[in-house]
């Protein structure tokens, strides 16, 4: 399987800016599609961004032209660059992949990470 591990969360003042990395760790595996999805309380769970093994990208209409989604394949990684944050971006933030791998026979699974807390502050 694969695990993914997210860091960058904290507390900032609106306005300000935040970068989120995940890190995705296995055995045998390749990773097709990564994203950023985030929960506040008593909500469900939404879509942020994702970004292809190509670099296509695709962001919800609250975040577009504040959060870059970005990747690094070497080394199995993404990054969320949140700026001008807003109050209502206060949540918990979740990576997500896509991937294959020997052991799960090539066929196409999802992992998610434990998440990381972004709280903004006005």
């Amino acid at each position: 399987q694969v695990q993914l591990v997210e860091s960058g969360g904290g507390g900032v003042q609106a306005g300000g800016s935040l970068r989120l990395s995940c890190a995705a760790s296995g055995r045998d595996f390749s990773i097709n599609t990564m994203g950023w999805y985030r929960q506040a309380p008593g909500k469900q769970r939404e879509l942020v961004a994702r970004i292809t093994s190509g670099g296509s990208t695709n962001y919800a209409d609250s975040v577009k032209g504040r959060f870059t989604i970005s990747r690094d394949n070497a080394k199995n990684t993404v990054y969320l660059q949140m700026n001008s944050l807003r109050v209502e971006d206060t949540a918990v933030y979740y990576c997500n992949a896509d991937y294959r791998s020997v052991a799960g026979g090539l066929r196409l699974k999802d992992a998610w990470g434990q998440g990381t807390l972004v709280t903004v502050s006005s």
